[in-house]
């Protein structure tokens, strides 16, 4: 059951926040400002590369791996090819886990590592291999960790995981679950952790010409993300916190989300596997104009609002509402003329489905952009797991 009362209740979702992860949304800006100055320590600056890398290949464990991937795709653009190495394994344990590197990686390449964990040897093997081949390797990992330990003997950079204290009791497995027990597993790059492995590779991609990120850049990040820690935090009433508000929509729903653009799109797919993860909800994400084909039979079958009628037989005690679809519209700007965003809307609406809509403010970076989608987006996962904890 999902309790929006508790939504206006920042004693009680205090209370409810066993893993700290209002904190940890609250302090990406924070995280952000010292991941910069941890990479600088580490000689990010200080690299004097010899120009674009043919391909950049990006490895870690479950989403660590694939958020950091569709981030820093989404930023580069077509200035140069960025490939997420997916894990092979009976498990997802880090012990289990093993990456390859593709037959064609080799000296003009460059293998990106980013783990919140440091232990799995999967990882060490994987830069064993690049060492091997020529290829260039940064590791984002925490200080003293035996994959940071592999980093320097494969002659890469490692650079220290940007941690808090209180991460210590937030430690869990890759599964991720609902939240109220405090021994339930909570998803790794959950608030916040996202920016300690993003940021230092942020600012190598700046230096590398991938992208722009320069420090004044990342600086005007990390206010944005202080901002909407602002608008979205706890104390602020849900009518006015969009955070709040978006979590009581999709209160016993299925989220479809919708995207325009690459960087919202980005940002939904890591959406659909935060909610996933904290809140235990499923959710399907696709973008446009695609979506409108790819989820347009769930709006005209059981999961649209109006296919299930009311049953006088039915037992409204033990049997739960039927779950229905909410269409999540993400987009990185105003609609144009040519945007498919109106098609979607009238579609939904045609179809007798709620939509809830999120755009980044106008003139906004990319960077400030995709930070602005990324953290409404985890802290409504937040308050919905919370809201939903039993």
């Amino acid at each position: 059951m999902f309790d929006e009362s508790l939504l206006d209740n920042p004693d009680g979702l205090s209370r409810a926040d066993l893993h700290g992860l209002l904190r940890g949304a609250a302090e990406s800006g924070a995280r952000v400002r010292t991941a910069v100055r941890n990479a600088a320590e580490a000689g990010v600056g200080s690299l004097q590369p010899d120009g674009r890398p043919r391909a950049v290949l990006v490895a870690g464990p479950g989403p660590a791996g694939g958020s950091t991937a569709d981030l820093l795709a989404a930023l580069a653009g077509d200035s140069c090819p960025v490939t997420l190495i997916r894990p092979a394994g009976v498990a997802p344990a880090p012990g289990a886990l093993r990456w390859t590197l593709p037959g064609w990686t080799g000296p003009l390449d460059l293998l990106l590592v980013a783990s919140p964990d440091g232990t799995e040897p999967g990882l060490a093997l994987l830069l064993e291999q690049a060492y091997r081949r020529g290829c260039s390797v940064v590791c984002v990992t925490p200080a003293g960790s035996p994959l940071a330990e592999a980093t320097v003997q494969a002659r890469g950079l490692a650079v220290p995981l940007t941690t808090t204290p209180y991460e210590a009791a937030m430690a869990g497995g890759e599964s991720g679950g609902m939240l109220g027990d405090p021994s339930d597993p909570v998803l790794p790059t959950g608030p916040g952790t996202l920016w300690s492995l993003l940021t230092p590779l942020l600012a190598l991609a700046d230096r590398i010409g991938l992208l722009t990120a320069p420090p004044a850049a990342l600086e005007s990040l990390a206010d944005r993300l202080d901002g909407i820690a602002e608008r979205c935090g706890p104390a602020i009433a849900t009518y006015s916190n969009p955070a709040k508000t978006l979590a009581a929509e999709l209160a016993d729903t299925l989220p479809l989300i919708w995207t325009e653009g690459e960087l919202a799109a980005a940002a939904g797919r890591r959406f659909a596997r935060v909610l996933a993860a904290l809140a235990g909800r499923p959710a399907l994400a696709a973008e446009l104009p695609e979506a409108l084909t790819a989820h347009g039979t769930l709006l005209a079958g059981a999961f649209a609002a109006g296919a299930d009628p009311e049953d006088f037989f039915r037992d409204r005690v033990e049997e739960p509402e039927a779950l229905h679809a909410r269409v999540v519209l993400l987009r990185e700007r105003e609609p144009a003329v040519t945007s498919p965003a109106p098609a979607a809307r009238e579609l939904a609406l045609h179809r007798d489905t709620p939509v809830s809509e999120l755009e980044a403010t106008a003139d906004s970076s990319p960077l400030e952009t995709v930070a602005e989608l990324l953290a409404i987006t985890d802290f409504a996962a937040v308050y919905l797991a919370l809201a939903s904890s039993p």
